[in-house]
C-alpha cells in the first residue's frame, strides 16, 4: 500500500494497525509524542512515565502512518536488555518484520557499520574488541617498554584519561602535537623527558596504545564510537549510504550520551550535510536530514563519571532546528508519596527544565525511615524489616531491592542478611565473562579469529602450562619485532630464532601446530560456534587441567566452561547466520546491566546493587541506605555544585525505583579507612517534606543522649523516655539504646531535620571510640559497684534464652548465646560476639535484644 502524499511504499509485511490501536490507551501527552510529525523531537520522559511504550508506538506509527520501511529505522538504546525488550514489543505491534530493524545499543550498531566498511579506515572485518582487562594488559606492556612507574600512573588511571580523550573526540595525533611532537608511535627506547609533566606521558602512551591496537587489528569500547565517526567523516560515500538508509533515528536515554555519541547521531542523520528536506513528503522522505527522536530525562543524568554530557539533552532545542519538546509527567510506577519526595529533592537543582511527576494511583504508604547507631546495626534493622515483610506480609524476596551509593557499603549489608538468613543476590560482582577460565577460553577463540591479536595470543601461550614462560615469550616478542610482524608471526617462525633451545622450541612448534589446526577446524565449522568451543576446550588442555585438579573451586570452573559452550549453542539457535566472530562479538558487548535478573521472574532472593546499576529498574519495595553526608551525597560533592547536582539526580533515581514502599536509612557511625567516622544525616533527608516520612527511629542513641543533655534532662535521658525506644515498632529488635558511640557532630535539640542550618550546632562532643562516651563535662567519679548490686532491670527472662539464640548488644554487636545460667535475679548468659570475643553478661542489666 502507498500512504497518501508519501513517496515511500509501506512494507507489506508490517501489520497495519489503525491509529486508534496505537494511541487509544495513551494519555494526551504520550499520544502527542507518538503522532508528532517533524524533524526533531525531544520526549522529556519522567521516571516511570511509560517511555518505552511511547517509543515503540512511535516507531509503529512511523511505519504505518508515515509509510516508512523497517530498514529505514534506527533505534538506539543503552543496554542489550533494553534493546531486546524493545524488539519484543515491536514484534507484538508490527509482526516478525521487526527483526529486520536496527534496534541495538550504540556499540552494537557501530560494530555492524565497522564490520561492513571499517577496511576503508584500515580496520579489517575480523577485528577484536578488547575488554577492560585486555586494555589494562596492553597498558602494562607499554609501561614495561617505556619504563614508567605503574604504581604512580596505574593502567586504570591511564585508560580513564584515554577514555576522556576519546569521548571528546580528541585524537592521539592532537595530543602528541601539543605535548610530545618528537615522538613517533612504534618508536623503541623513547624516554618520557619532562619529569612532573604527566600530560606528556599520557600523550605518548595514548599514541602508542592506539598504534598497538591498530597493529593487532583491535579496538576498545570507546573506539567503536570514535572510529565510526572517523569513518563517516573520512568517507563521504559511506556517510551518504547511511544518510539514505536511516531516515528515522530514535535514541533512548539521551541524557546519558557523551560528546562522541552526540556527534555520531548528527553524522548518521546528516544534520550538517547541507541537504534540504523534501517538503512534500509525509515523513522524512528520501532526502535531507533524518528525523530524530530522542527520549530522556535530564533529572536522571547520573553518568558524568563515564563521560555523559547533560548539555546534550539540555541544549537539544538549540542543537536541532525546529525541535519540539513534549513532557511526560504522569507516572505509572510509584505512589504519590514517593513521587512527592522525588519532586521535592530534585527541585533543589538549579537550571533544570521544570517537571513534576504525578500519578492517579493514590498517596500510598509513608516513607519509612530509621537512624541506626552503626552501619552494622543499620544492616541488621534492614534484614529484620525484610524478614518481617516476607514472613508477615507475604512479600516475595525478589520484590525487594537494597540500594547503596558505593560498592564498599555492601559488606555490612551482606553480613546482616546472612545472619538473618535472608537469601540475596549481589549485582556487580565478578562477571561471567571476566572469570579467568572463561577469559582463557575466549582468548583462544579470539586468537583463532584474529591471529594479529597479540594480547590474547600472549595470554594463551602458556595456558595451560606447557613450558613456555616469560623467557620464551620475550624471545618470540623480540623476534616478531625484528621481522616486523605480529606475535603470532614470531611463534610461527620460531625455528628461525637464534639461540633458542630445543626445550623451548619444541613446545612452541607444538603450540603453533595446534593453533593452526584449531583455525582450520573453526573455518570448517564457522556456523557452529558451540562445536568450536568444545574443540578448543579439548585440544588446548584447558578442560583436562581443571578436571584433574584437586582444588574444589576448579569444579565450578569446569561448570563455567560448560556454561560457555551452552551460551554458544544458545547463540546458534537464536541467530540464523551464526558465526564464531559473531558469537565473540555478542560476548564482547555484554554490559553490566545485562546480568540483571528478569523482573518478571521470582528469583527468591533480595537484590543488592549500587544506585548507578539500579537505573531503569523498579521494585515494589526499595531500601535506600547510607543516607549520610559524605556517603550520599558523596564526600567529593560537598564543595562542588555540579557534583552535588549529580548526586541529587542519583537520589531522585533511587527514590523513583520504589513502586509501593520506600525505606530510607542512615548510620550515625560508619567505618572509613579503618576508622570509625561519625556521620551527619544526608541533606537529601532534609529536602523530603517531613509529613511524607514515618520515622521509626529519628536519632541514634548518642544523638538522643546529647538532646537530653542540651535539655538539662536527668540521667534517664529526659523527654525521650530513657532507653525505651518507642519510636520504632516491636518487630524492629535492632537499634534500641546505644551509648557506645561518640559523635563529633550534633544536630540541634530533639529532631533537627527541618533545617540544614541546625547541623553542627549546639554542644560539640569530642571524638570517642566504641564503648566510651566523653563530653566537655568532667563527670564525678563513683566507686565501682558489683553488677549484682545494680537496681536496673530490662525485664529479660533467662528462660527465653537458649544456646544458639542470636542477640544484638549495643556495644559488641551481633552475637550467639553459648551458655545460659539461671541464677534468679542475677542470671547470666555467655555470648560469643565474634571479633569482640566471648562475654559473660548479667541478663537484667545487659543492653541486649534477642533476635
Amino acid at each position: 500500500m502507498v500512504t497518501k502524499g508519501s513517496d515511500v511504499q509501506q512494507d507489506p509485511d508490517v501489520i497495519a494497525r489503525p491509529p486508534e490501536a496505537l494511541i487509544g490507551d495513551l494519555n494526551p501527552q504520550q499520544a502527542e509524542a507518538v503522532q508528532y510529525r517533524g524533524p526533531a523531537l525531544l520526549i522529556g520522559a519522567g521516571a516511570g512515565s511509560g517511555k518505552t511504550r511511547v517509543l515503540t508506538r512511535r516507531i509503529a506509527w512511523i511505519l504505518t502512518q508515515f509509510g516508512a520501511w523497517p530498514s529505514q529505522v534506527l533505534a538506539i538504546t543503552f543496554t542489550n536488555k533494553a534493546a531486546a525488550e524493545m524488539r519484543e514489543r515491536l514484534e507484538s505491534l508490527i509482526g516478525p518484520v521487526a527483526s529486520r530493524m536496527w534496534v541495538s545499543t550504540f556499540h552494537s550498531a557501530c560494530v555492524r557499520i565497522l564490520r561492513r566498511d571499517g577496511e576503508r579506515i584500515g580496520l579489517k572485518s575480523g577485528f577484536t574488541i578488547y575488554d577492560t582487562a585486555d586494555c589494562e594488559r596492553l597498558i602494562k606492556l607499554i609501561a614495561n617498554d617505556f619504563n614508567f612507574d605503574v604504581k604512580r600512573y596505574t593502567p586504570r588511571s591511564i585508560l580513564a584519561r584515554i577514555s576522556d580523550y576519546k569521548n571528546n573526540l580528541t585524537s592521539a595525533r592532537e595530543m602528541l602535537s601539543q605535548y610530545a611532537p618528537d615522538f613517533k608511535p612504534g618508536q623503541r627506547g623513547y624516554r618520557v623527558g619532562r619529569i612532573g609533566n604527566p600530560e606528556e606521558l599520557y600523550a605518548v602512551v595514548y599514541a602508542e596504545y592506539q598504534h598497538r591496537l591498530a597493529a593487532a587489528n583491535a579496538v576498545d569500547f570507546d573506539d567503536l564510537i570514535v572510529r565510526t565517526v572517523e569513518l563517516l567523516r573520512a568517507c563521504p560515500d559511506v556517510a551518504e549510504y547511511y544518510h539514505r538508509k536511516f531516515r528515522y533515528i530514535l535514541v533512548d536515554e539521551y541524557q546519558d550520551t557523551n560528546h562522541a555519541q552526540y556527534v555520531l547521531i548528527r553524522e548518521l542523520a546528516g544534520v550538517d550535510a547541507g541537504e534540504h528536506a523534501d517538503m512534500g513528503a509525509v515523513g522524512a522522505g528520501r532526502v535531507g536530514p533524518a528525523w530524530i527522536t530522542v527520549v530522556g530525562d535530564s533529572d536522571q543524568s547520573i553518568y558524568a563519571f563515564r563521560g555523559a554530557d547533560i548539555r546534550n539533552i539540555q541544549d537539544f532545542e538549540q542543537d536541532f532546528p525546529n525541535a519540539k519538546t513534549i513532557m511526560l509527567e504522569q507516572n505509572y510506577r510509584s505512589t504519590q508519596t514517593i513521587l512527592d519526595a522525588a519532586n521535592a529533592v530534585i527541585a533543589h537543582n538549579e537550571g533544570r527544565k521544570p517537571k513534576r511527576l504525578w500519578t492517579a494511583a493514590g498517596a500510598g504508604e509513608q516513607i519509612t525511615a530509621y537512624a541506626a547507631d552503626t552501619a552494622q546495626l543499620e544492616a541488621h534493622w534492614i534484614a529484620a524489616q525484610i524478614k518481617r515483610l516476607h514472613t508477615d506480609d507475604g512479600v516475595r524476596y525478589s520484590d525487594i531491592a537494597v540500594m547503596y551509593r558505593a560498592n564498599a557499603q555492601s559488606r555490612s549489608l551482606e553480613e546482616g542478611l546472612i545472619q538473618a538468613r535472608v537469601p540475596y543476590q549481589l549485582i556487580g560482582g565478578t562477571k561471567f565473562y571476566e572469570r579467568r577460565e572463561v577469559k582463557d577460553a575466549l582468548a583462544y577463540l579470539q586468537a583463532i579469529v584474529n591471529p594479529a591479536d597479540d594480547i590474547n595470543m600472549r595470554r594463551i601461550l602458556n595456558v595451560p602450562k606447557r613450558g613456555l614462560g616469560a623467557r620464551a615469550e620475550s624471545q618470540v616478542t623480540l623476534h616478531a619485532q625484528q621481522i616486523g610482524g605480529t606475535f603470532w608471526d614470531g611463534v610461527a617462525h620460531a625455528d628461525q630464532i637464534e639461540g633458542m633451545t630445543a626445550r623451548t622450541l619444541n613446545p612452541l612448534m607444538r603450540f603453533a601446530q595446534m593453533m593452526q589446526e584449531l583455525r582450520e577446524f573453526a573455518q570448517a565449522h564457522d556456523a557452529k560456534p558451540s562445536q568450536i568451543v568444545a574443540e578448543v576446550l579439548e585440544r588446548s588442555g584447558l578442560l583436562e587441567e581443571l578436571k584433574k585438579s584437586q582444588d574444589p573451586q576448579d569444579q565450578s570452573r569446569v561448570e563455567n566452561l560448560s556454561q560457555l559452550q551452552s551460551v554458544a549453542a544458545e547463540y546458534e539457535q537464536n541467530t540464523p547466520d551464526a558465526t564464531l566472530a559473531g558469537f565473540l562479538e555478542t560476548t564482547a558487548l555484554v554490559a553490566d546491566s545485562d546480568q540483571l535478573p528478569d523482573e518478571s521472574q521470582d528469583s527468591g532472593k533480595v537484590t543488592l546493587m549500587t544506585l548507578h546499576t539500579a537505573k531503569g529498574l523498579e521494585y515494589p519495595i526499595v531500601f535506600l541506605t547510607g543516607m549520610e553526608q559524605g556517603t550520599f551525597p558523596h564526600a567529593r560533592a560537598m564543595e562542588d555544585t555540579s557534583e552535588l547536582s549529580e548526586e541529587r539526580r542519583l537520589a531522585y533515581v533511587g527514590i523513583t525505583r520504589a513502586k509501593r514502599h520506600l525505606f530510607v536509612t542512615r548510620a550515625a557511625v560508619r567505618a572509613q579507612w579503618g576508622r570509625s567516622a561519625e556521620m551527619m544525616p544526608s541533606q537529601f533527608l532534609d529536602e523530603i517534606p517531613a509529613d511524607l516520612i514515618d520515622w521509626k527511629r529519628k536519632e541514634a542513641g548518642m544523638e538522643r543522649m546529647r538532646s537530653g543533655w542540651r535539655a538539662n534532662a536527668s540521667h534517664d535521658f529526659g523527654a525521650h523516655g530513657g532507653w525505651n525506644d518507642d519510636e520504632f515498632d516491636a518487630s524492629s529488635s535492632f537499634g534500641g539504646s546505644s551509648c557506645g558511640y561518640g559523635s563529633r557532630s550534633s544536630y540541634g535539640s530533639g529532631s533537627s531535620y527541618g533545617s540544614r542550618s541546625t547541623y553542627g550546632s549546639g554542644v560539640r562532643g569530642s571524638a570517642a571510640h566504641a564503648g566510651k562516651v566523653t563530653t566537655r563535662r568532667a563527670p564525678v567519679r563513683q566507686p565501682a559497684q558489683p553488677a549484682s548490686s545494680l537496681k536496673a532491670d530490662n525485664h529479660l527472662r533467662i528462660e527465653d534464652f537458649a544456646v544458639g539464640d542470636k542477640v544484638t548488644h549495643d556495644k559488641f554487636g551481633l552475637g550467639t548465646v553459648v551458655d545460659a545460667q539461671d541464677k534468679g535475679r542475677n542470671s547470666v548468659i555467655t555470648v560469643d560476639f565474634g571479633s569482640s570475643g566471648v562475654k559473660r553478661l548479667m541478663l537484667r542489666v545487659a543492653p541486649i535484644e534477642k533476635l
